[in-house]
């Protein structure tokens, strides 16, 4: 009987050692992988912040050139319609010139 409990002593006493280890290497994980999880999640906070700043930027500057845009079509007509004006006073003062030319 004696020898049975010193066995089952011996069995207990491993067995506890065995649940203290995997006890120490999950209390580790859950340091670790906490630890981890907090530094990934801080990360998508700031690239949050970042891709929210860039998206900001990036419609400001497309206001902006739209902006350009409107005021660079408008100059574009303007210069057209100058440019139809100009060649309609010179295709009538050559065809007066040629008027006057044929008559002398």
């Amino acid at each position: 009987v004696v020898t049975l409990l010193q066995k089952m002593q011996t069995q207990v006493t491993e067995e506890g050692k065995a649940e203290a280890k995997l006890f120490d290497q999950f209390m580790c994980y859950c340091q670790t992988g906490g630890k981890t999880l907090q530094a990934s999640i801080q990360e998508a906070k700031d690239k949050i912040e970042a891709d929210t700043a860039s998206v900001k930027e990036a419609s400001e500057l497309k206001a902006q050139l739209e902006s350009d845009l409107k005021k660079h079509k408008a100059a574009r007509d303007d210069a057209k319609e100058t440019m139809a004006e100009a060649k309609a006073l010179r295709e009538k003062e050559a065809s007066a010139f040629s008027k006057s030319k044929a008559e002398s």
